[in-house]
């Protein structure tokens, strides 16, 4: 072997080893720097009843703050609320301004192509709410009706492209949603359960009820992309959590079942 077929296989190698070096420190170990800070970044929506909202003592509460709390205290470091909307949710994890995502977060196809998800800690009916009086079975008879959502949220998703013909109108967050059914501004919903609850907890004259069921969907704890380490033990945590009963209390306490 020549001197240039020495120096060409010597090149190789390290440029290889270079690789090899760029590769591992592109690989960040998030649970590592989470437990090294001392606190976990959590984003929640606390516009969302019951999942997340402000109690009479301005203290943020609900079935996926409680779920937040119980994760910081055993992975053993502070939460740090991060407040979020639906349309800010997966954002909020790929620019950085939260660690993780624990806000009603549903698990679909199109979601899991640019985050990852925990196994399921919960799920989440998607249906359409009206009047008692208002008969309808099916998206069909959404044709022409003019239907209110949580805009970015998956109801919203599921019902623009089932509802044909619908006048689908958007609010930014279930706060809202929920305000403009009490007000009249909205009397059939696309939604969850949840948010029907919520309206009629503040206005029971309105006499809302289920008309049927669009979907049924997991709800996952949402991560970036490439976070080994975290995923397994956020994956460990809801396993251990869910068989313990710990997250069944939780959710029943919130959602009554």
């Amino acid at each position: 072997m020549n001197r240039l077929s020495h120096l060409m296989r010597a090149l190789g190698w390290s440029t290889a080893l270079c690789c090899l070096l760029v590769t591992t420190a592109a690989h960040a170990d998030l649970l590592k720097d989470i437990k090294a800070a001392g606190k976990i970044r959590i984003a929640l929506d606390t516009g969302s009843p019951p999942y997340g909202f402000v109690d009479s003592a301005l203290k943020p509460v609900g079935s996926d703050v409680e779920t937040a709390q119980l994760l910081a205290q055993d992975l053993g470091v502070q939460l740090d609320i991060v407040q979020t909307t639906s349309p800010n949710r997966i954002p909020f994890l790929q620019t950085g301004k939260a660690d993780i995502v624990v806000a009603s977060l549903s698990m679909t196809p199109e979601r899991e192509k640019i985050v990852d998800f925990s196994v399921p800690y919960a799920q989440i009916l998607a249906v359409v709410a009206a009047p008692k009086s208002v008969v309808i079975k099916s998206f069909d008879d959404l044709k022409g009706k003019r239907v209110a959502t949580t805009r970015g949220s998956n109801n919203d998703k599921v019902v623009t492209t089932g509802a044909n013909g619908a006048q689908i109108v958007r609010y930014d967050d279930d706060a809202t949603l929920v305000t403009a059914a009490v007000s009249g501004q909205a009397d059939i919903l696309a939604t969850s359960p949840a948010i029907v609850s919520a309206v009629l907890a503040k206005s029971p004259q309105k006499d809302l009820v289920t008309q049927f069921v669009m979907q049924t969907v997991p709800l996952g704890i949402g991560l970036r992309k490439n976070e080994p380490e975290l995923k397994a033990w956020l994956d460990a945590w809801v396993t251990e959590n869910t068989q313990n009963g710990k997250l069944t209390a939780i959710y029943k306490k919130y959602h009554g079942s």
